[in-house]
């Protein structure tokens, strides 16, 4: 039997990655591959004898499943000792190539190639390992009723989350390949049957256009096809939560996944959709409504609520209650800093906080987050750095942007609060006003994919496309289902017989 010797020495010529497998000296084709591949030293090669050949199986030990080799390859190879490779391997998956760049992409996707002597094509077969962790509940977005799956940093895995709860001929699965050194798989996901055409077709344009050498989550695709990179506001979500993912699946938006990314990027949204959460589907309509409502005016309350503190105390302290203007006044006396100073502290004091909770492993977080809160808050207002009522408002306006189901917008209003804050020390009321004008209209103005991002009310497109928004209506309302059922026989006194459209 003839061994092969040599196996890192370099072909007389660089090769072209256009190159074709040389037929007839396999050490050949073996070195073709090693210089395709850099002479990594995890390319092992494991000879056998076939078809009264000799044959050699190259593969990546890092992406491979040796076992499987084994098991699928080696063994029923061996056994047969003759035949075709297809009909003798059938139980994994065969394909035949003779180009270099095609080969070398193969197996850095994990498959094994066998290579034979005078023979040009490489039968290249499919035996990649999965190293991935198991499904478990996302810790960014906390579930206090439904599924408590989330996605994980398998592709393959997390499409099957979505057509496990949409089995529906109509999902449909286009698949990218990004960046020119990582070669990440990605996918765009939507129903054909409720997807804006003209929208499936300008994400797949944008997707197409990205050129990035490399390619690690959802974010990067994210920040290269957004239409206003300056804006404060994110125009796409990011979430963890398969019943998230699919609830906007069948309101006709899209959903992109990248391989290696536990995240999901919804595209177009709109500024309401951060506000909703699938929990308000969990519980009763009026407990999701209840919620819904407290978040939207969360958002004033974040953006505003120093803004409203520096004006009434600078400006327009008339406005408040005799017996709360006293107590204000009395807590600003040994204050050496202007109300603006004080708040811009106090929030970068908080911002602190809060990274340095994430930051840091989860019982030391926990420890910074509640004695760090309390001891920087007594000392600074024993100190006479800040006021009392200063406290209380920060502390408010954390609550408030917290308030929100994803972190990404809360961020932005605590952005947003800064240049409040400002026009509330320089104009007072009439700043605030001015500032919240501007935000609005900023909010009319961008778009997503085309799609108004202040929808249904940047413009307004009537009563009817305004349901669902400010409160969570009941299923068989807003979704057009009747129920003609006859009632229990302790309420039919109440309700008779009755029928909801």
């Amino acid at each position: 039997m003839k061994h092969l010797k040599n196996r890192n020495q370099t072909p007389t010529e660089t090769v072209n990655y256009a190159a074709q497998l040389e037929p007839g000296d396999i050490e050949f084709e073996i070195a073709q591959i090693q210089e395709h591949l850099s002479h990594t030293e995890d390319l092992k090669i494991h000879e056998l004898l076939f078809n009264n050949q000799l044959c050699a199986l190259v593969y990546l030990e890092s992406l491979v499943k040796t076992e499987l080799i084994q098991s699928s390859i080696i063994k029923p190879l061996l056994e047969s000792n003759s035949g075709v490779v297809e009909q003798i391997v059938t139980s994994i998956e065969v394909t035949k190539t003779s180009d270099v760049f095609q080969i070398g992409k193969y197996l850095l996707h994990g498959f094994c190639m066998m290579v034979m002597e005078n023979d040009s094509a490489a039968s290249m077969m499919s035996v990649a390992q999965s190293q991935g962790r198991t499904i478990e509940e996302p810790k960014a977005e906390q579930i206090i009723q439904g599924s408590h799956e989330g996605f994980i940093e398998s592709l393959n895995t997390n499409i099957y989350l979505l057509r496990n709860r949409i089995k529906s001929p109509k999902l449909k699965v286009k698949y990218f390949t990004l960046g020119s050194v990582t070669n990440t798989k990605v996918a765009m996901i939507y129903m054909d049957n409720m997807a804006d055409p003209a929208i499936v077709e300008e994400c797949e344009k944008r997707i197409q256009t990205i050129d990035l050498d490399y390619l690690y989550s959802v974010g990067n695709i994210d920040e290269m096809i957004e239409e206003h990179p300056f804006s404060p506001f994110p125009q796409s979500i990011q979430t963890e939560r398969p019943d998230r993912a699919v609830s906007y699946l069948m309101e006709g938006k899209i959903n992109i996944l990248v391989n290696g990314s536990p995240s999901v990027l919804v595209l177009p949204i709109t500024f309401f959709a951060f506000y909703q959460s699938p929990d308000d589907y969990n519980n009763r309509w009026i407990t999701g409504s209840f919620f819904r409502v407290i978040r939207l005016i969360s958002f004033i309350l974040a953006i505003s609520l120093p803004a409203i503190y520096i004006a009434t105390v600078s400006y327009n302290s008339e406005v408040l209650p005799m017996g709360i203007l006293y107590s204000v006044k009395v807590s600003l006396t040994y204050v050496p800093l202007p109300p603006i100073l004080e708040a811009i502290v106090m929030q970068i004091i908080l911002e602190l906080l809060k990274e340095a909770a994430i930051r840091l492993p989860s019982p030391i977080a926990q420890t910074i987050g509640i004695v760090g809160g309390l001891v920087i808050g007594t000392a600074v207002v024993e100190a006479h750095l800040v006021s009392h009522t200063m406290i209380v408002v920060i502390g408010l306006t954390a609550i408030a942007s917290f308030a929100t189901p994803l972190n990404e917008f809360g961020t932005s209003l605590r952005i947003l609060g800064f240049p409040t804050m400002l026009a509330a020390s320089l104009f007072g009321f009439f700043g605030i006003s001015i500032m919240m004008m501007l935000i609005f209209i900023h909010l009319c103005k961008i778009e997503t994919l085309g799609v108004p991002y202040f929808e249904p009310f940047g413009p307004f497109y009537g009563k009817e496309s305004s349901k669902d928004i400010f409160l969570r209506l009941p299923i068989w309302r807003g979704h057009n289902v009747s129920r003609n059922a006859e009632p229990s026989t302790i309420t039919k006194s109440f309700f008779g017989r009755w029928k909801r459209s």
